[in-house]
């Protein structure tokens, strides 16, 4: 699915085709605590009565496309000699005094700390030798780690960013790339947040001069190159 505008801004915005050597795939915040139906999120709020429906679509989203098309862009990456960046979200302590302020009370209510269970990454997608860990504490993962230098020192200026929630993290992280002058594709069907209409804004935006918006198998075809 590629998302063009239907306005002016499309003659202004970049289409940069992946190149294996300076495209790194961004997965952000794909963590038990808000990504998986035995994570925080699921125990207090899905798993009780009336619990929210917002949350069974986001579950769903997240196990039936997310997470195979996450496992179909991290081998494809790897093959081709492209890297694999993992964000976590989450403080280093229990009670979240090193993360801002309007972060915390989420970090302590679902227990998401450095090396709570729910912290962890999801099992299905376990990083491998080679594959870049970093942790934030911010929205968007450049207020808060050193992704931006390690991106640089790499030299890795095409960004393919997808995770959870399309509308927060996965939007803010990749915004404040662009505005870096990152060459950034957002990965249409590996991203989930907890409504579709929230999502699809995203991706309306987002195309609207950030940079691309694209499915994962036109993403897996820029990267294995020509046939």
């Amino acid at each position: 699915m590629t998302t063009t505008t239907a306005d002016y801004i499309g003659a202004y915005t970049r289409d940069v085709a992946f190149d294996p050597k300076r495209a790194i795939l961004v997965l952000v915040d794909m963590q038990y605590a808000t990504g998986s139906r035995r994570g925080a999120l699921a125990r207090k709020h899905l798993d009780v009565p009336g619990g929210h429906a917002d949350l069974e679509y986001r579950f769903g989203r997240i196990e039936s496309l997310v997470v195979p098309n996450q496992q179909r862009l991290a081998a494809a990456f790897r093959a081709a000699g492209g890297k694999v960046m993992y964000i976590k979200i989450g403080p280093l302590l229990p009670d979240a005094s090193d993360a801002p302020a309007h972060m915390r009370k989420m970090f302590t209510d679902l227990g998401n700390y450095a090396g709570s269970p729910d912290n962890a990454i999801l099992e299905e997608l376990r990083p491998e030798a080679g594959d870049i860990v970093i942790n934030k504490t911010t929205i968007g993962a450049f207020a808060s780690s050193g992704i931006d230098s390690i991106l640089r020192a790499m030299g890795r200026d095409q960004l393919a960013v997808c995770g959870i929630s399309t509308n927060m993290c996965v939007e803010t992280t990749a915004r404040e790339a662009a505005d870096r002058g990152y060459a950034v594709t957002l990965v249409e069907d590996a991203c989930a947040t907890t409504h579709a209409d929230l999502h699809a804004s995203t991706m309306k935006n987002f195309a609207r001069l950030f940079g691309r918006v694209r499915s994962c198998d036109e993403v897996l075809a820029e990267i294995a190159g020509p046939a």
